[in-house]
């Protein structure tokens, strides 16, 4: 009876209370999980270099790379707000550049077959070619430095953006077609909305690129960004400086990433991939 009356008023065992919280807070996070993860990777490192005694100049322990980052921030902030910038404008010109051709290669054959191996030979061109020579025409300035970021990232988001056009309801398209819609019409009502997905999955690989981009630019030359201190670091031996520079490069390309999947969400809650986010 005491039971019954316990299942009647929705009791649960503590262990079964302990397993619903702990299902609640890491399982379904999106911030405990990789958390974890990293904290155990950093402890096994730090190991590691201890039980092996490994030289600093070959691998610093995280603990060291942690204190030199933090008793240099101010350093290492500047630096990345130049990489910031310019991989950020690198993403948005790449994404707008492949967006507009997207657009008129999926609206004509012609034109794709046409274009589409010029993009194919800039994406296949190495990028470390590349940026010498954009460091020659251009300076050293940050246009080169945005450019290349473009580069990188635009070939995905013009494969993405062709995919989602072009992947659309056939009934759907036949439907407004029978109430006389425009080419501008269904691009606004169906193409548009269904290549969202499309565009924000490229978008969440390209964005960490651009930094990629922009880095690789930076060691082609320049006096600033988080690619010169890397580069710098490596000329002088400068171990613990260089992982502390490639630790903001992570925390940058994170929380891009994260930004991209945040307006992702709040964009596309409509979509039945937004069930993965619950």
């Amino acid at each position: 009876m005491a039971n019954d009356e316990h299942e009647a008023r929705g009791y649960q065992p503590p262990k079964a209370k302990l397993a619903k919280r702990f299902k609640r807070f890491y399982v379904r996070s999106s911030f405990w999980p990789p958390l974890a993860a990293f904290l155990g990777v950093f402890l096994l490192w730090e190991l590691a270099v201890a039980v092996f005694q490994i030289n600093p100049i070959t691998l610093p322990a995280p603990s060291d790379v942690l204190a030199e980052w933090v008793n240099s921030f101010n350093f290492y902030v500047k630096h990345a707000w130049v990489t910031f910038y310019e991989a950020v404008l690198g993403f948005l010109l790449g994404l707008g550049v492949a967006f507009v051709m997207g657009v008129i290669m999926a609206h004509s054959p012609v034109l794709e077959r046409t274009l589409l191996p010029i993009a194919v030979l800039a994406n296949v061109t190495p990028i470390m070619a590349i940026a010498p020579l954009f460091i020659i025409w251009f300076g050293f300035g940050t246009l080169p430095k945005v450019l290349i970021a473009a580069i990188i990232t635009f070939f995905p988001m013009l494969i993405n953006s062709i995919m989602g056009f072009r992947s659309v309801d056939e009934n759907h398209y036949e439907y407004l077609r029978s109430l006389h819609a425009s080419k501008t019409e269904i691009f606004i009502k169906l193409r548009l909305p269904n290549s969202l997905p499309y565009l924000f999955s490229a978008a969440k690989t390209c964005v960490s690129l651009s930094v990629m981009g922009a880095v690789v630019g930076e060691w082609s030359g320049s006096s600033q960004g988080l690619g010169n201190v890397i580069m710098m670091a490596s000329n002088y031996m400068q171990t613990t400086r260089m992982f502390a520079a490639i630790f903001m490069l992570a925390i940058m390309g994170i929380a891009l990433t994260n930004f991209i999947r945040y307006v992702e969400r709040k964009v596309l809650y409509w979509h039945v991939s937004s069930s993965s986010w619950n």
